[in-house]
């Protein structure tokens, strides 16, 4: 289980590989607004090209400077700029926003009135297989029913739509079940569940931990690293449903080894240096041992979901699939950021669907644990790869300034990048906006096989997120 154990060899990465995924691009330098120097004032307010996680800290930015007159912001991953709503008539608002470098777009719903949607609708639409969250891109709450709102179910989540005004929401018709997905991306199980490990943490008491999904925790007590297999880890914390689904989960063994990365399959690790805040637009990455390496886009924040058994709140929603066996699994970065923990969603990785997940900075902040095992658990020098500048580190073939992204290539050694959805096994590119999609050929480096949607198995990925068919495995 490389989540808790510092395995005895890394992923040698071939010299000089670095892929970016379809039109993200991710691996971008920082720039300014003026990059050539020029001190026009057009040049001097023009947008900055950012990386996403750049991006989401100048939105949390823009959101405390510009107070009521912020209105939700996204990124844009065709021109790499943060654009930011701003609520019409107020140009002073506009020109502040602008030279902090971001994109500005002036629209009507303000994120008060946004959120008085969304009551409304939790008081009068909280109807099991409902889901909804504000879309910046839109300016509108994005409102989401399952297979199973049929009926009165329907009219009445309808009606209540139509009860916002015009332009303040839409409804879109999901062709599967919200459903929870126990099961997972570094397997782990137990009193006959099976879920994913999302993140190693340090206890508040300085225990080694990890972090998974509220209702795994709920689910079991004890969990163990194999079916049938002794436990190694018990629930320290468990919430769901309610203010979020996640769990703490301690290792019983408190020599216990547990870095700070997350296991992509064929014997490659991405190295988790941050926890972040999701932002719209942000492209993400999941692992799991059901479905493999998937990669998608944040859709909005703050979503509800209302699954069978109870509403869950403070979700991030995304068009990443996943299926059952991936709940609790990483939500992840190509620079080692962790943004989230898999919840649920419908449909699967051939069809598509909505998933939700939590975000790892609320989770953190509620267990009062820290993201990483520290030094005792691996967390510096070779061992760990978090040292000597390397992004995997390792003891094999990675070294010196090396950095492993998920679905990088593999098997040849030398110093390295490799970036998620990379070359993998038979060297086939993954290009568009699949992480090891389609395009994946042959078998991936190590022991994973990787499958036409880019589903690696292998040796047990690390986390699993995606638009799951969202079938309970108890």
């Amino acid at each position: 289980m490389s989540h808790k154990r510092i395995p005895k060899r890394k992923a040698a990465f071939a010299a000089g590989t670095v892929v970016a995924l379809g039109a993200a691009a991710i691996l971008l330098p920082n720039a300014n607004a003026s990059q050539d120097g020029s001190s026009n004032d057009a040049a001097a307010i023009a947008p900055k090209t950012l990386k996403a996680t750049d991006a989401s800290d100048l939105a949390s930015q823009l959101q405390k400077a510009l107070g009521d007159a912020f209105a939700g912001s996204y990124y844009d991953a065709d021109s790499r700029q943060l654009v930011v709503n701003v609520i019409s008539g107020d140009s002073n608002v506009v020109v502040q926003a602008k030279k902090a470098g971001a994109k500005v777009r002036e629209v009507d719903n303000s994120l008060t009135e946004l959120a008085a949607g969304a009551k409304t609708l939790k008081e009068e639409a909280t109807i099991p297989g409902t889901a909804w969250a504000v879309d910046p891109r839109t300016n509108k709450i994005l409102v989401t029913a399952d297979s199973t709102v049929t009926g009165d179910k329907w009219n009445t989540l309808e009606s209540t739509v139509k009860s916002l005004g015009s332009g303040m929401a839409t409804v879109k018709k999901s062709a599967g079940t919200f459903k929870t997905f126990v099961s997972g991306g570094d397997a782990i199980f137990g009193g006959g569940a099976r879920c994913s490990l999302g993140f190693n943490v340090t206890a508040g008491d300085g225990s080694p931990a990890f972090l998974t999904a509220g209702h795994c925790g709920v689910a079991a007590k004890q969990w163990s690293d194999t079916q049938d297999g002794q436990p190694i880890a018990t629930v320290d914390q468990a919430t769901f449903p309610g203010d979020g689904d996640f769990a703490l989960v301690k290792y019983d063994d408190p020599a216990t080894q547990a870095p700070s990365e997350v296991n992509v399959g064929g014997g490659q690790t991405v190295a988790i240096s941050q926890a972040a805040d999701a932002e719209v637009g942000l492209q993400v990455f999941r692992m799991g041992s059901t479905t493999g390496l998937a990669d998608g886009q944040v859709l909005g924040l703050d979503a509800t979901v209302n699954y069978p058994e109870g509403t869950v709140t403070g979700l991030i929603q995304t068009d990443v699939c996943a299926e059952p066996g991936d709940s609790g699994g990483s939500l992840f970065t190509q620079d080692g950021s962790a943004i989230g923990l898999t919840s649920g969603g419908s449909g699967d990785c051939t069809v598509g669907g909505e998933t939700f997940f939590q975000p790892v900075t609320t989770a953190l902040q509620a267990v009062g644990a820290t993201l990483g095992a520290g030094d005792a658990a691996g967390g510096a020098g070779d061992q760990a790869g978090a040292g000597a500048g390397a992004g995997a580190g390792g003891e094999a073939g990675v070294g010196g300034d090396a950095s492993a992204s998920p679905g990088g290539e593999a098997g040849a050694g030398g110093d390295a990048s490799a970036s998620p959805g990379g070359e993998a096994g038979a060297g086939q590119e993954v290009g568009g906006d699949q992480a090891g999609g389609d395009v994946i050929g042959g078998e991936e480096a190590g022991n994973g096989q990787a499958t036409g949607n880019g589903q690696a198995t292998g040796n047990g990925a690390g986390d699993a997120t995606g638009d799951a068919t969202g079938q309970s495995h108890n």
